[in-house]
């Protein structure tokens, strides 16, 4: 376990289990369609990884956004778009693939920008669900585990760029991250 890890709250073996899981779910619910995953930069891309091949979806898409709206611990409640998708997603069903849903702000930004785009339907794949957070009106349809108000870290969630690579999902420590909340 990592120095700045309190505790390991998801191992690698739940996570995968998860995704088999939720891959079952999604794979029914869109058999016959063509959907597009798309996952949100950067700390989705273990989750997606991961969910994607277990899917048995003969004609999907994936696609990335790179979009932000945190600065280390704080939310500033402003979604900036710094890479957009690359298809087109008008009459696609899109999934939202996303490491973490806590306040629900970029989510119901991304939501509503592919529904204006002509998305025919527009759902969210969280691995983590943080509704103790939620400050808009966001339920994500697909997900993995409900999370309590903790700063977790690992399998794409990052603090300042770090720790993304870490195999499970682990609460950093708070002196690791204190001095920015004081």
């Amino acid at each position: 376990m990592n120095k700045d890890i309190e505790k390991i709250s998801i191992t690698e073996e739940e996570i995968d289990s998860c995704c088999a899981k939720l891959a079952k779910v999604l794979s029914k619910d869109y058999a016959g369609k063509s959907p597009i995953f798309v996952g949100l930069l950067k700390g989705s891309v273990p989750f997606m990884a991961n969910l994607i091949k277990y899917l048995e979806i003969d004609d999907m898409e994936i696609d990335f956004m790179d979009v932000s709206s945190y600065a280390g611990t704080t939310s500033t409640n402003n979604v900036r778009i710094l890479k957009d998708l690359d298809a087109d997603i008008g009459g696609k069903d899109v999934i939202i693939v996303e490491d973490i849903v806590d306040s629900g702000l970029t989510v119901k930004v991304i939501t509503s920008l592919l529904k204006q785009r002509g998305a025919n339907s527009v759902e969210v794949c969280s691995l983590l669900n943080k509704q103790s957070r939620r400050t808009v009106d966001v339920t994500p349809k697909y997900v993995g585990f409900e999370v309590e108000n903790e700063f977790f870290v690992g399998y794409g969630l990052d603090y300042n760029e770090k720790y993304r690579q870490l195999p499970y999902i682990g609460v950093l420590k708070r002196e690791v991250y204190m001095q920015e909340v004081e």
